[in-house]
């Protein structure tokens, strides 16, 4: 359960860090930290398509495909909801406030 619940968390700080930033260098520090702290645990995936070159390779058993691609892409939904929401919400509120004066 833990390598499940740190392939979620490491996808969602990559992608959000994607979404706020754009920076590639910022992006690939993320990747880093997150792989240096989770790589232990989960073996540091966080992407579906990296989850499918590791089962090709035979590095992951393929019971553990499927469940790290759902962490995966739902980890990736929960950072796109946090920037909607959270992060774009006041950029958002300042455009509607100019457009109704």
């Amino acid at each position: 359960m833990n390598k499940y619940l740190v392939e979620f968390l490491g996808t969602m700080f990559l992608t959000h860090v994607f979404f706020t930033t754009g920076n590639w260098a910022a992006i690939g520090g993320a990747l880093a930290i997150a792989y240096l702290l989770g790589g232990p645990i989960s073996g540091g995936l966080y992407n579906p398509a990296v989850t499918i070159a590791f089962y090709a390779a035979g590095k992951l058993d393929k019971p553990d495909v499927m469940p790290y691609i759902i962490v995966e892409i739902l980890g990736a939904l929960a950072a796109f909801y946090a920037y909607q929401n959270y992060v774009n919400k006041p950029q958002n509120n300042v455009q509607n406030n100019v457009q109704s004066k």
